[in-house]
């Protein structure tokens, strides 16, 4: 063989594929600004204690743990396993372990995502448009939370149903398994059932509007998932919660109040860069020039989806994963129908690009993925929590100097709190709405806003300091409140003790010859 031939055939096995490319930057740009882009949201602080807790106590807990409200509120822990994954993460490696998980997590998802819509032989570059667009409308989500995994087994389900809707291959079986695992992992196992009733409802239609042959083929596909759905709700109840759980969704999804004042709940404000409308306006798009009418199932895949992603922003992700393979049989289906000499050029590269594709074998990428792994067990990427939002510094005082009694603090600063100082410190809330309730969040809220009858809900919790962003609305009114003053701030934070006399040692140590306006020492 030729030495060109050798250096070919060389490259074909250490050049990753277009899927393997797409894992490598899914996995790179997750560590991407120390690792703080999954760790913007202070969330991961209290799953990993959580989860902690559990390993400990080899019991999931049915009551909050981390509030000083008494009596300690009952808590459904839906994510108690992801939890427990991450608490075994973070053992391992610390925070590195954490961004380590939800990279290869994310990594793996859009990986199996673009490998199956590949799997199809269509236009290479329809394809690779696509997924580059539905990345960039899900990044926002991307952070290190239990949903992510409910992302991964998402695709991981629509592959296996489109599978069998298209004779490709019967991995029903997969379903029971995989919903026992879920629905201990994510509250987001109850969109799964969702999923499979679309395509058991499409199967219905069939049988009822097609005859013969036809007819009876959707009967059996439809006999056959309604079996394995069966077996799936069966395994599902082996849970802490029983059948509970299958509730605790609609609760959530029920209370308006939470839904209505959770930012990650609320609908997508179109007038910040959202990338997601780019999406959805490719679907109207393909959909609306293609001659091929869509399905009914598609039909009741995107008819919902887009609903649920109009409504609250946390929808995005599962929403583009619902479109790309809906967008790549229509997008390549358009360009087949359309003759111009751009769709010609487009097909002719796309069959070129193909070929090379397909014979990429990428043996690099696990080999990446081992050193990768060894720099970060040695410390060699440093990996923090966002600086614009955790704080770090005032974190460090609370633990040289304690304070006593209750604190009211920002939901996501209880979050940190969580993290750094419980058991030491317990919080009046954290970023576990669906917890609290709204009883308690309007009344975070109240105080958070300065609306009347604030100062009654500190009373009533016996509110000692306060522990908020120091850009806050409440911090920038108590710093000239005569009432409180000043222990610690900085850019990020602030913390604030009510001027009494139990407290008059604390504040000669820590905010001596800090004077409030209006009050004189």
């Amino acid at each position: 063989m030729s030495q060109t031939g050798d250096s070919r055939k060389i490259s074909q096995y250490i050049l990753p594929s277009l899927s393997q490319m797409v894992f490598l930057i899914v996995f790179i740009a997750c560590f991407s600004d120390s690792g703080s882009f999954l760790l913007a949201d202070g969330d991961t602080g209290h799953h990993i204690r959580a989860g902690e807790i559990i390993l400990k106590d080899l019991v999931v807990p049915r009551h909050d743990p981390f509030s000083f409200i008494m009596p300690p509120l009952p808590w459904t822990a839906h994510a108690w396993l992801s939890e427990v994954v991450m608490a075994i993460a973070h053992k391992m490696l610390g925070l590195p372990g954490i961004v380590f998980l939800f990279a290869l997590l994310l990594s793996t998802t859009y990986w199996l995502l673009f490998r199956w819509i590949r799997s199809s032989g269509r236009n290479i570059l329809v394809d690779l448009m696509i997924l580059v667009i539905v990345l960039l409308s899900s990044r926002v989500h991307w952070l290190a939370r239990p949903h992510v995994f409910s992302l991964l087994l998402f695709v991981l389900l629509y592959q296996i149903l489109i599978l069998h809707q298209e004779d490709r291959g019967n991995y029903l079986y997969v379903i029971p398994p995989m919903m026992l695992t879920w629905v201990n992992l994510h509250g987001g196992f109850i969109l799964g059932f969702f999923f499979v009733g679309v395509f058991l409802t499409g199967y219905f239609m069939g049988v009822i509007t097609s005859q013969g042959e036809k007819r009876s083929i959707f009967a059996k596909k439809g006999m056959q998932l309604s079996l394995a759905c069966s077996a799936a709700i069966l395994a599902a109840c082996v849970n802490p919660f029983g059948v509970d759980v299958f509730l605790f969704p609609f609760r959530l999804m029920s209370d308006s109040y939470l839904v209505d004042h959770v930012q990650e709940w609320m609908s997508p404000n179109f007038h910040d860069p959202v990338l997601y409308r780019y999406l959805l306006l490719l679907l109207i798009g393909i959909l609306g020039l293609s001659k091929e009418r869509i399905t009914a199932t598609e039909l009741m895949l995107i008819l919902p989806f887009t609903s649920m992603s109009l409504y609250s922003g946390r929808y995005i992700p599962l929403c583009a994963i619902v479109y790309s393979p809906i967008l790549s049989k229509y997008g390549d289906i358009l360009i087949q129908e359309y003759r111009g000499s751009g769709a010609g050029f487009l097909r002719q590269r796309s069959r070129v690009y193909g070929e090379i594709d397909a014979s990429a074998k990428g043996y690099i990428i696990p080999i990446f993925i081992l050193v990768f792994s060894a720099a970060l067990a040695a410390g060699k990427i440093p990996v923090r929590f966002t600086e614009k939002t955790a704080p770090k510094a005032a974190i460090e005082f609370l633990r040289a100097n304690p304070i006593r009694g209750n604190m009211f603090n920002h939901d996501e600063i209880g979050d940190y709190v969580i993290y750094w100082l419980y058991p030491r410190y317990r919080v009046f809330v954290d970023g576990r709405a669906d917890m609290y309730g709204p009883t308690i969040l309007k009344e975070y809220h109240k105080v958070s806003s300065i609306e009347p009858g604030w100062m009654d809900v500190l009373d009533k919790y016996d509110i000692n300091y306060i522990f908020s962003y120091t850009d806050s609305m409440l911090i920038r009114h108590l710093s000239t409140d005569a009432g409180w003053r000043e222990i610690y701030t900085d850019n990020v934070a602030s913390i604030l003790l009510r001027d009494i006399p139990e407290n008059a040692e604390a504040i000669a140590r820590y905010a001596p010859g800090r004077t409030v306006p209006g009050k004189g020492h």
